[in-house]
């Protein structure tokens, strides 16, 4: 009995110290919003109240483009994915995005309350303070889901759409990011809250990424600093702790709005077959694949997948 206690107690002895080496080696606490802001909200950076939170957001460019493009980025992102296709967006039209609650610095929303559902109320306020009645709503990955049940919720709203790599038929994945996986497993996700290595961030956005020669250590530090947000890492893990409708889907077909569908050729997350049921499923739009690209081409091949964005805000009426 006393052997078995000794051996219980070194093997407890053991879990402890492995665990605080773990720690020591892996543990980051939050980074404060002060610091954040400083390095990734300069100008023309502003927030906004909505909801209860402090909302970051940019809008920029043509103050005359009476309908502008409002851009959703997906999970674990933000605003600055968006970078490259605002800069040249914004020399013709009015470009407004946001980090989304439980992303970037706008941090997570108060009543822990992630359904696309909400997301898709959130954007309707978020609109409103800014004083938008119209907009060209484009979103990849869950910005392409909530933008698409935005635009069946509020038709009125979106003159166009335009989903990347959009969420929302059932999943698939042939490959998924290991931070995703850690977000929805019982106990490691508690700890992923207080313990997120950033060769998991690394890989993670490699995972999305076709070219990974792409993923710079910029790039790398901008999802992992913001990921150390205060509540941003059980944000993560309360979204995808969330149900959605598994049956929403069955209402993209009433979706009116001349519709583009851009879609990364190498995206394993939400792989191109998705694209095609879009395709198959919309009355009103056009697919186009991004080659040698992943799950985010507005920032992995930000010019070869804003062509035909821009070829579609110029020759596509809408009626609505």
């Amino acid at each position: 009995m006393k052997k078995l206690i000794k051996v219980l107690k070194r093997v407890l002895l053991s879990i402890v110290l492995i665990a605080l080496v773990i720690i020591v080696l892996f543990g980051y606490r939050d980074i404060p919003l002060k610091e954040l802001k400083a390095k990734y909200a300069p100008a023309p950076s502003s927030f906004i109240s909505v909801d209860g939170m402090d909302v970051h957001f940019r809008d920029e460019g043509n103050r005359l483009d009476s309908i502008p493009v409002v851009l959703i980025h997906g999970t674990g992102s933000s605003l600055h994915t968006f970078d490259v296709w605002t800069d040249n967006l914004k020399e013709e039209y009015r470009v407004v995005r946001m980090d989304l609650p439980a992303y970037g610095l706008t941090g997570p929303f108060p009543d822990r309350n992630y359904s696309i559902d909400h997301y898709v109320i959130f954007i309707k306020n978020f609109l409103t303070s800014l004083g938008i009645e119209k907009c060209r709503l484009a979103g990849n990955s869950l910005g392409g889901n909530i933008a698409w049940n935005f635009t069946l919720q509020y038709p009125e709203m979106v003159d166009k759409l335009i989903l990347i790599d959009a969420a929302g038929y059932p999943a698939s994945s042939k490959s998924i990011p290991i931070a995703f996986k850690i977000a929805r497993i019982p106990f490691l996700n508690n700890l992923f809250t207080y313990i997120s290595p950033y060769f998991i961030v690394k890989a993670s956005v490699e995972n999305v990424y076709a070219d990974k020669t792409k993923v710079t250590d910029s790039i790398v530090d901008r999802y992992f600093e913001l990921s150390l947000r205060k509540g941003n890492r059980k944000a993560i893990v309360d979204r995808f702790a969330f149900q959605n409708d598994a049956n929403a889907h069955l209402k993209i077909k009433n979706i009116k709005q001349p519709t583009l569908v851009l879609w990364g050729e190498e995206d394993l997350l939400i792989p191109l077959e998705k694209g095609y049921l879009f395709h198959k499923n919309l009355a009103n739009d056009t697919l186009v694949i991004i080659k040698n690209s992943g799950h985010i081409p507005m920032e992995e091949s930000p010019i070869e997948s804003l062509k035909p964005l821009q070829s579609f805000l110029k020759n596509y009426e809408s009626d609505y």
